[in-house]
């Protein structure tokens, strides 16, 4: 069996200024991959169902829980956080991947 990987997913439920999320994004991208994350998919949905809404979506990898949560506080997220500030609203979820 393979290790179980754990999967963070972020979606922007509403963008309020368009300069905070880009100079999140400038400084969030390297955070995630620093602390050993690997992106899969970003932007928007190419199609959505039943009462889902077309909201920029992030899916980025991490080998288990702990460095998911773990990069979350990393001071390299910490600071793209506060760049961000109120330009966005956002939901952060994390969650374990099957075992293969």
């Amino acid at each position: 069996m393979c290790p179980v990987t754990a999967y963070w997913i972020n979606t922007f439920t509403a963008v309020h200024d368009d300069e905070k999320l880009a100079a999140y994004i400038a400084l969030a991208g390297p955070a995630m991959t620093g602390a050993g994350g690997r992106f899969l998919a970003r932007g928007t949905p190419a199609a959505v169902f039943e009462q889902a809404t077309v909201q920029r979506t992030t899916l980025i990898a991490f080998p288990d829980v702990d460095t998911a949560v773990a990069a979350y506080h990393c001071p390299a997220y910490q600071e793209a956080l506060r760049a961000l500030g109120d330009g966005a609203e956002r939901e952060i979820r994390i969650i374990e991947g099957l075992p293969t």
